[in-house]
């Protein structure tokens, strides 16, 4: 008899950002964009991984940040989206980044 695993919700997300915006160069605002995020990490039940991570030379990336998390649930998920420690980040992110791609699928 086999287990039935129940299905999580990934949430992956990818920012590129601007050259220079905040009066910061990219790297610095990809060292703030990663520090802000990192302080979301286990702010509501049902967050099962949070994994913040920067392009790092050398190595092949389209983007300068990503976010991999994983929720036990689609209201974990809104619950963390309406948080009031990611929504205070929102502003600075939407102000460095150039663009963001977000892709969320049952695993």
């Amino acid at each position: 008899m086999s287990a039935t695993l129940t299905p999580t919700l990934k949430h992956l997300v990818f920012w590129k950002l601007k050259e220079h915006a905040e009066g910061a160069d990219k790297a610095s605002n990809a060292v703030q964009m990663k520090a802000l995020l990192d302080g979301c990490a286990g702010i509501v039940p049902g967050m099962l991984r949070f994994e913040v991570a920067i392009a790092q030379p050398g190595l092949e990336a389209t983007y300068d940040v990503v976010l991999n998390s994983e929720f036990a649930s689609q209201a974990a998920l809104d619950a963390y989206q309406s948080h009031p420690t990611h929504m205070a980040i929102k502003p600075f992110f939407g102000a460095v980044r150039e663009a963001r791609q977000c892709m969320d699928y049952l695993s």
